[in-house]
């Protein structure tokens, strides 16, 4: 058989530069490739697989799914959507769910929400709707998200650009609440910056632009995509800052790594400017992924995955601290997530990623000399042991 990686570089888009790891089989937090290696992911999908590869109860509700109905459109009622939309309210604290697909579908879709609603309720004249975001942002790869993003990877080459976003610097509430006028319906901010380098902000920001934006009038979206599920050591990173935003957009680990899923989730004050007719996915809130978030709902109901994602915090931290005599510039550890800035002397974060992939670790570089760990949730700390010994051979090859 040929190559599948030459199959893919003849007859795909070169839209990624994978590492030359092709995997073939995959649970909990191991992969195997074609070759019969083991790999640690630390790298879950971004976060799609905080619950590990193929866990059994995901596993089980998609497989009874698979023998039910699979599709009925929203031109349709079907017995799972009601049940999904209801317990995702409840984990959210909120009145009002609206599924979609991928991530990038529920930020346009939120991005959307917060212009009808400011035009509608707030009574912004139409067409002058703004919306601040934040420099370094990673919110999807539409038209109108990467109208707004800094990476000019992302960006270049694809304009016009869609109008009506301001970016003000993260972490600063001053320069956020500046930018901030009459025609402004909405503020989208990650809790915590994943693609920049799990870049977490300054204690208090997300409270003083929760304050702001009540003070102003202007709805509080946090992207919790990446954040959410559990990832930061709370269902909601935003929690952990005692901070409840206005609308939640959700998505990766929603969908338990085995669908897309997607949600914005807000209070009906917010989400009854959608009618019939004005919003729509033919995918959207199908019943084979809903059944699946709901599995992943019950998963996050008790509270364990989250306290263990929180407990092993100081745990991660711990074992990376040191590695700063190794190599490493910088570090952010938050929940179970750690941005790692490689001296850039050493090489490339792709140069590292390569080498932990020679070790046996999966991980991804961003951003030049930066690579991110995000682990299943569901790793132990022998596991983690286990990725720090090479992590820091990986380091000391670099170092020649």
């Amino acid at each position: 058989m040929t190559d599948p990686i030459v199959l893919e570089e003849t007859y795909g888009a070169h839209n990624y530069h994978p590492l030359p790891v092709t995997v073939a089989a995959a649970e909990g937090v191991w992969v195997t490739d074609t070759s019969e290696r083991r790999y640690l992911d630390c790298l879950a999908g971004y976060s799609a697989l905080n619950f590990g590869h193929r866990h059994p109860a995901l596993i089980a509700a998609a497989t009874e799914q698979l023998g039910r109905v699979t599709l009925t459109s929203r031109a349709f009622h079907h017995d799972q959507l009601g049940p999904f939309c209801a317990e995702l309210a409840a984990l959210s604290g909120k009145d009002a769910v609206l599924p979609m697909n991928s991530g990038a579908e529920a930020v346009e879709t939120a991005l959307k929400l917060a212009r009808r609603w400011g035009y509608l309720v707030k009574g912004v004249p139409d067409g002058e709707a703004t919306i601040i975001v934040a420099d370094g942002n990673f919110h999807g790869r539409t038209i109108s998200i990467i109208s707004f993003s800094g990476d000019t990877e992302a960006h270049d080459n694809y304009g016009p650009y869609t109008p009506g976003f301001r970016s003000v610097p993260y972490g600063d509430a001053a320069a956020l609440e500046a930018a901030i006028d009459e025609t402004t319906v909405a503020v989208l901010i990650e809790p915590v910056q994943g693609e920049a380098g799990v870049v977490v902000p300054p204690a208090g920001y997300l409270a003083a632009v929760r304050e702001v934006c009540t003070r102003n009038q202007v709805l509080m979206m946090a992207d919790e995509i990446q954040s959410g599920l559990g990832r930061a050591g709370a269902t909601f990173a935003s929690s952990r800052a005692g901070v409840v935003p206005d609308v939640y957009v959700l998505g990766k680990a929603l969908g338990g790594g085995i669908m897309p899923l997607s949600a914005v989730v807000t209070d009906r004050a917010v989400m009854d400017v959608i009618t019939p007719g004005t919003h729509g996915s033919t995918f959207g809130g199908n019943p084979l992924a809903v059944a699946i978030g709901r599995a992943v709902i019950k998963l996050l109901e008790p509270g364990d995955l989250q306290e263990h994602a929180l407990a092993m915090e100081q745990e991660l931290r711990d074992r990376l601290e040191p590695l700063q005599a190794h190599g490493l510039a910088g570090l952010r550890v938050h929940g179970l997530w750690a941005g790692l800035d490689l001296d850039p002397a050493l090489g490339s974060g792709r140069a590292l990623c390569e080498q932990l992939a020679e070790h046996g670790v999966l991980a991804k570089d961003t951003h030049g000399s930066t690579i991110r760990l995000s682990p299943p949730l569901v790793i132990t700390t022998d596991d983690l042991d286990w990725m720090t010994e090479r992590l820091t051979l990986s380091l000391k090859a670099l170092a020649g």
